[in-house]
């Protein structure tokens, strides 16, 4: 979390490439474990079914290089207490 306050939150989510090739368009998907309901977000294309959340990469950040990191975010309402335990990105586990 970066802010939290009543009733909402931000969150910054950085994405590394530690594969070897590049990812030529991406997708990060969690969970929420509570009540939490995405309201804005910046540098992806976010949406919400329930508690399953889902990331997708915007045209100027499509690629990700090897080695390479990007940021993304978005703003919340609901408890900022409890974060997601498991992250994948194209179907694959991240490391939290």
């Amino acid at each position: 979390m970066q802010n939290s306050w009543s009733g909402g939150f931000t969150a910054q989510v950085t994405i590394t490439n530690s594969g070897s090739s590049a990812l030529n368009g991406w997708t990060l998907e969690f969970a929420f474990p509570g009540d939490q309901k995405i309201g804005q977000g910046w540098s992806a294309a976010w949406s919400q079914s329930g508690a399953a959340v889902t990331a997708k990469n915007l045209d100027w950040n499509a690629s990700i290089a090897p080695g390479a990191s990007l940021s993304i975010g978005f703003q919340a309402t609901g408890s900022a207490s409890g974060a997601p335990a498991a992250f994948e990105v194209d179907d694959k586990a991240c490391e939290v």
